[in-house]
């Protein structure tokens, strides 16, 4: 007995030594990673981010230098470094794993992009050498075993250093957003590169507990959250300095608040909606056509305030009239009528220019000149200097949809946690027996459908103005450019059905990664597909998943797997026995 548990003892041992050996291993690589950063990569300031300079990090570098930073810090958290050990509450080895991989992907994609750009190995600089060797070394961390552990509740901090991280945290995000907007559009390397380093990094904070932590910290202080996410949009145009990164602001939260519409009647009523962008089309034409434009076929000009209440009503009618003949069918049925509706609201304004139908809406030419907007004399597309920075339009916009947003939210979050609320994840979960237990189905999903259809009137109001011209070509099933109705129910979906974070994450992704790679686009469907593809065979819940879908969805893996953590969108933690 005491021999074999002497040989036991040596075992571990040894497997301890080793795990230490490699985890030293990965921390070097990580830091070697670091120093070829400061060294030359290439000769020629032809590459995008000019990384000719020694000792001065640029381009696509930063990227590497703060995987590498990361990669050895995590390294050295594995390690049991005093001070280090809260990086990784979950476990080290998936994480350190992750960070490693991501700055082997991000080191090699630049020297590869590199040597494919401007013709050939040759135009390797010693640094780009340095760089390939030492981006490899940390792969050393795939050897390591896996000691994924449940979470635990971690020591209470004072509450002004918890604040403190909160506000710490969204600064960093607003400065990694920053970062990938401000990326060249004319060269896709730089946002490639990105897109690989913060996909790593945040699986990997996601594996370490990292998030899961945050998340806990967020829901302590949800007052303190809300109002550091409000300071950190609030500061977004004040950060840009050319108007089209501002642009993207704005489209995106036009985009993402009809998503968020849209994933009410999707995300908690369960309706498959597949014509939801017509009745973003049927706010932008209420508005274009009562706004005062000069090619308008209605003489009137309407205040904004009354051109919002306008193109909601409008939108609210057309969702009951849509609604209340079809709502009675179920599942496919019902995609295949909202579908034809897209398709009847872009044909019909295509043809309402007084020569196929009656003289509205100036067929495929649209209803352009779109007035700017003012409200209370203050006019949207003059420049205006606030707390010494020059705002341009753009920037005027962004803050005036920023208000709509959190208009939109308030009303999703209300609804959602309301009686109707409930009543409509009780008809997505089962109909029938929703139906057996005296709800309503028909009134709750007319409900579900005409607050969708509204919302998204009001943001069509918005987009009219920014857009200054509205064209029926803009409201289609699907297509190259959003917005559309394929694009916005992949938001939904691949955000995450039932949350508020989840189609604003999903509308930020889709509408800036193909419109900084531009020739992305006519692949657009085909990345929706694959997307959709691997967001349901390997996170069907969605990148930010709503806690009740995650348990469903992965209940079996809770019962086999109890030593695994169960994360969520606000727990420290689910196990088995929670579960």
């Amino acid at each position: 007995m005491s021999t074999d548990t002497s040989k036991t003892t040596g075992e571990n041992t040894r497997t301890d030594g080793r795990a230490t050996m490699l985890r030293a291993i990965t921390a070097v690589g990580g830091l070697a990673s670091v120093v070829s950063t400061f060294l030359a990569w290439t000769w020629t300031d032809e590459f995008p981010g000019d990384l000719t300079f020694n000792g001065y990090p640029g381009g696509l570098q930063i990227l590497t230098l703060v995987l590498g930073l990361l990669t050895t810090v995590f390294a050295l958290a594995a390690m049991d470094l005093r001070g280090l050990r809260w990086l990784t509450p979950a476990g080290s080895t998936q994480a350190l794993r992750l960070m490693a991989l991501g700055t082997f992907a991000t080191t090699w994609f630049t020297v590869i992009a590199i040597a494919v750009d401007l013709g050939g190995l040759a135009n390797w600089e010693p640094g780009a050498w340095v760089a390939a060797v030492a981006g490899a070394i940390p792969l050393a961390a795939l050897l390591l075993p896996d000691d994924t552990r449940p979470l635990k509740r971690p020591a209470e901090l004072p509450s002004w250093a918890e604040i403190l991280i909160i506000a710490a945290v969204f600064a960093i995000g607003l400065y990694v957003v920053n970062y990938g907007i401000q990326t060249d559009p004319d060269h896709p390397e730089p946002f490639l590169g990105y897109l690989i380093a913060v996909g790593f990094a945040a699986v990997a904070l996601f594996k370490a507990g990292i998030v899961a932590r945050m998340s806990a910290l967020t829901a302590k202080y949800r007052s303190v959250t809300l109002l550091a996410a409000l300071v950190t949009a609030v500061a977004f145009p004040f950060t840009q300095d050319k108007a089209s990164y501002t642009e993207l602001g704005v489209n995106i939260l036009i985009f993402a608040t009809v998503a968020l519409g849209l994933n009410i009647v999707v995300g908690l009523a369960g309706l498959l909606d597949l014509g939801y962008v017509a009745f973003l089309g049927v706010g932008a034409y209420t508005a274009a056509l009562v706004s005062g434009s000069t090619a308008s076929t209605l003489d009137v000009h309407f205040p904004f305030w009354a051109a919002v209440i306008a193109g909601a009503v409008v939108s609210l009618i057309f969702g009951v009239v849509i609604g209340a003949p079809t709502l009675r069918l179920r599942g496919d049925y019902l995609a295949i009528v909202t579908l034809g509706f897209g398709e009847i609201f872009r044909l019909a304004m295509q043809n309402m220019d007084g020569v196929s139908g009656p003289s509205v809406t100036n067929g495929p030419d649209g209803i352009p000149n779109i007035p700017p907007l003012e409200i209370f004399g203050f006019n949207f597309d003059d420049e205006h200097t606030v707390l010494g920075r020059t705002l341009d339009s753009n920037a005027n916009y962004f803050l005036l949809m920023l208000l709509v947003t959190i208009v939109v939210v308030l009303v999703f979050s209300r609804a959602g946690n309301s009686r109707i609320g409930r009543a409509w994840v009780a008809i997505r979960e089962d109909e029938t027996a929703a139906t057996a237990m005296g709800i309503n189905g028909f009134r709750v999903k007319l409900i579900a459908f005409a607050l969708g259809a509204t919302l998204a009137g009001v943001a069509g109001t918005v987009w009219a103005h920014v857009q200054t011209t509205v064209v029926p070509e803009q409201y289609v099933f699907a297509g190259p450019v959003p917005p559309n109705s394929t694009f916005l129910l992949a938001a939904v979906i691949l955000g995450g059905m039932g949350t508020i974070g989840g189609p604003l994450l999903g509308a930020t992704l889709l509408f800036l990664i193909p419109k900084k790679l531009e020739f992305f686009q006519d692949y657009q469907l085909l990345a929706f597909g694959i997307a959709l593809i691997l967001i349901m065979r390997f996170r069907p819940e969605g990148i930010i998943p709503n806690r009740r879908q995650q348990l469903e969805y992965h209940e079996t893996d809770q019962l086999d797997v109890p030593d695994q953590p169960q994360l969520s969108g606000n727990a420290v933690g689910v196990t088995k026995a929670e579960a």
